[in-house]
């Protein structure tokens, strides 16, 4: 088994519910075991701010080993890709709004840098024709909505190629952003499989 760290948004109708439900799917999938499940995080959008506020987080996953490290991620990245595409996620552009956003963080201790096949592309049209998985995911070390819910499940990780563990990076991203645009709002409850958001939650 290869532990694996998958990053869960949206902000389409009930985002909340939205993620519950990814989190069984991701469950779901063939072989592989729930790890953990961070706290849920009500984020400010970015980019396109003329959108409401995602909902992010972040579930670690025991999946099954793959004759290689680049075929067992680019298996995982087209069921993620698969999921998005169950959920009604189609293309709206480069940081708009999304029903269900599943990106591949870490795969193990692996780096990789391989080319998608065709059922792991991206959704954006736009994209270059040849796309590439890159693992540990590009830009997750600057960005916040990543690194808080991914520091709730592994705050002493150093994924391959950082030189910082996640939680240095979580505090690095948090003294140059706003104290309010990543906000945690709630906690798994895994007995119930669904996000305690009350106060004490």
């Amino acid at each position: 088994m290869v532990r694996v760290y998958v990053g869960l948004g949206a902000n389409v109708g009930d985002a909340p519910r939205t993620l519950e439900v990814g989190v069984a799917t991701l469950r779901a999938l063939p072989g592989v075991r729930l790890g953990g499940v961070s706290r849920l995080y009500a984020t400010r959008p970015i980019g396109v701010t003329d959108q409401p506020d995602f909902h992010n987080a972040v579930v670690a996953l025991e999946v099954p080993a793959a004759p290689d490290p680049a075929t067992g991620a680019l298996a995982l990245l087209s069921a993620l890709k698969g999921i998005e595409r169950a959920f009604g996620r189609h293309d709206r552009g480069r940081w708009g709004p999304r029903e269900l956003d599943l990106d591949l963080l870490t795969f193990g201790r692996h780096r990789l840098h391989v080319e998608r096949p065709r059922s792991a592309g991206s959704l954006d049209p736009a994209r270059s024709p040849v796309q590439w998985l890159e693992v540990p995911h590009v830009g997750a070390r600057d960005r916040l909505f990543v690194l808080a819910p991914l520091a709730d499940l592994a705050p002493g990780l150093v994924p391959p190629g950082w030189p910082e563990t996640v939680e240095t990076a979580r505090r690095r991203r948090a003294a140059v952003e706003s104290p309010d645009s990543v906000r945690p709002i709630g906690s798994w409850d895994a007995g119930a499989a669904r996000w305690d958001r009350s106060p004490s939650g």
